[in-house]
């Protein structure tokens, strides 16, 4: 029973503003001593001009960090990257129960035992129509459709009402591979009463119903007919239902499946072992490309993203030590671009065109189709189980607002427009904001996890901008130099407008500097250091019209 003190809450701390790096956090009790529940714990992608370096992001955690104490459980929808990547790296900061189906256990467990030094995280499986009670949470799988097996949206009953979340979720009728989203199961929500929804936002803002995962099947397997010579299919790691669907083409055209990069390699393990690619030919390592006649193979490729290290980015550069492509072969994107990925795409799509390859997208053909909801699905989500609360979730703010539009179209009384960090009381009262939570990004920057605080980035961009000047000078104890400065330019131009050596020019420009100063001040090395790093600054500036980074070494000889 719930006393008068108890509420309901909801604090995303990730997820709600980008697409990627989802982690939601549920609480109930009285304000000073909740009892939490963790869903999802995602990254999302780096590669962003302002990130140099960072290829992985993390939510921050701090607040259930803090609270750790009083975390009961942390609950997995499903196996994508922007669901359970953060969760090796986050656990041993956390160290509570996950509870995941059979499938994303296998690929965090594979994942883990790929990183050195990976905690031994504390999985529990869970199977999909399961309920699980955990103090005042009872939790329950509901099996939805997704571009990922064993995909589940989430029925979280506490005394103050029913909350449904959805994670990611459409209608498909022929998934071809993994569950229905049952709208028997989810009209028995709406009948038992729902409090609130948190629903995935991705596609509000495309109308109609989503196509099936059937038809792309279908179409793959004509394109995979058609071509006269080798076939090479990219597209995300985890979509099992289109491997299967590629690889049973090529059964049926007489072809053998290549399977290339490590993430393939990793799920298709998995897949295997969880039932998903039984009765297939089995499946051949990238060194057997090169003794397959070429109308008889297919490659299935990770690098849909135009990740820089991925097998088909080091195919349109003629870098992979096992796999080339020729004139005439054909490549298919089986996948579309994450948001700020459409450049690195767009490349490698370019360099396989100069090369005579036929590249076929979904911009011509079906050849993908999302794991999404689209506005006519969202429809009929709302319509099964009737929420009092609304809260748009999995998007960036375009998605949310739109998402919130569309809430109140279907007569949903109350709309919450919530963002990282903000925490929502859905219970009781009206539903409202009432607080703000510290809420931000951690880097993953080569091995070492960064706070958004730290000057490595700021330092990063402004090298990556300005370049960088470094300029060791010996002074010994009596003030006079000992031989000339040592003076090292990176990042700058190598001449000035006028043609003159940009070093000559920072050379001289030390020399005119410390031949004005006092034997005095030589002897004093930080004022040294200040005089010499003003004035290369400025020399630079007045040649160039940028100001480098300069650091200045004083030696006492």
């Amino acid at each position: 029973m719930a006393s008068h003190q108890d509420e309901l809450v909801f604090l995303p701390l990730g997820g709600l503003g980008e697409i990627g790096m989802n982690a939601a956090l549920y609480g109930f009790g009285p304000e000073r001593d909740r009892q939490w529940i963790l869903v999802d714990c995602g990254m999302g992608f780096g590669g962003e001009e302002n990130l140099p370096g960072i290829d992985v992001v993390y939510p921050d955690l701090r607040f259930i960090e803090e609270e750790r104490h009083n975390l009961l459980g942390i609950f997995i929808t499903h196996a994508h990257e922007d669901h359970i990547g953060a969760l090796v790296e986050m656990w041993p900061r956390l160290q509570a129960p996950v509870y995941a189906t059979k499938f994303a256990i296998g690929l965090l467990e594979t994942r883990r035992l790929s990183e050195p030094n990976a905690p031994k995280v504390d999985l529990n499986e869970i199977v999909p129509g399961q309920r699980l009670k955990l103090g005042p949470f009872d939790i329950e799988y509901v099996p939805v459709a997704h571009s990922i097996p064993e995909s589940n949206a989430l029925a979280i009953r506490t005394p103050h009402g029913l909350v449904v979340h959805t994670g990611d979720w459409k209608l498909d009728s022929t998934p071809y591979l993994g569950s229905l989203t049952s709208e028997e199961a989810f009209r028995a929500l709406g009948d038992e009463g729902v409090l609130a929804l948190v629903c995935d936002s991705t596609n509000v803002v495309r109308e109609g119903t989503s196509p099936s995962e059937a038809d792309v099947s279908k179409n793959l397997a004509q394109l995979i007919k058609d071509s006269p010579h080798r076939v090479a299919v990219t597209t995300f790691a985890s979509n099992v239902a289109r491997i299967r669907s590629v690889a049973e083409a090529a059964r049926e055209c007489g072809r053998e499946v290549i399977v290339v990069g490590r993430a393939m390699d990793r799920v298709v393990e998995v897949a295997k072992e969880c039932g998903y690619l039984e009765d297939l030919p089995e499946f051949r390592s990238a060194d057997n490309f090169g003794y397959i006649p070429r109308d008889k193979v297919v490659a299935i490729l990770t690098g849909s993203q135009g990740e820089p290290r991925a097998a088909l980015a080091r195919i349109a550069q003629d870098e992979h030590p096992d796999i080339a492509l020729s004139a005439g072969d054909r490549v298919i994107f089986s996948s579309r671009a994450i948001p700020g990925n459409e450049k690195a795409v767009g490349s490698i799509i370019n360099s396989l065109i100069e090369q005579g390859i036929d590249v076929i997208t979904d911009r011509t053909e079906m050849v993908h189709v999302s794991g999404h909801p689209r506005r006519g699905e969202l429809a009929q989500m709302y319509q099964w189980t009737r929420p009092r609360i609304a809260i748009p979730a999995h998007g960036e703010p375009l998605h949310l607002s739109e998402h919130a539009k569309f809430a109140r179209q279907q007569g949903v009384q109350e709309v919450v427009r919530a963002k990282n960090g903000t925490l929502v009381r859905l219970s009781p009262g009206p539903a409202e904001i009432v607080d703000t939570i510290p809420a931000g990004r951690l880097y993953r920057d080569g091995n070492i996890v960064i706070g958004a605080a730290e000057r490595a980035l700021p330092e990063r961009r402004k090298l990556a901008f300005a370049g960088i000047v470094t300029v060791a000078i010996a002074i010994d104890d009596r003030g006079e130099l000992v031989g000339d400065p040592v003076i090292d330019a990176m990042g700058l131009p190598d001449k000035n407008r006028q043609g003159r050596d940009m070093t000559d020019i920072i050379a001289d420009t030390v020399a005119d500097l410390l031949d004005g100063l006092p034997k005095a001040k030589r002897r004093d090395p930080e004022a040294v250091e200040n005089a010499v790093h003003r004035a290369v600054r400025a020399a630079v500036n007045q040649e160039w019209g940028k100001k480098p980074a300069c650091h200045v070494l004083v030696i006492e000889a």
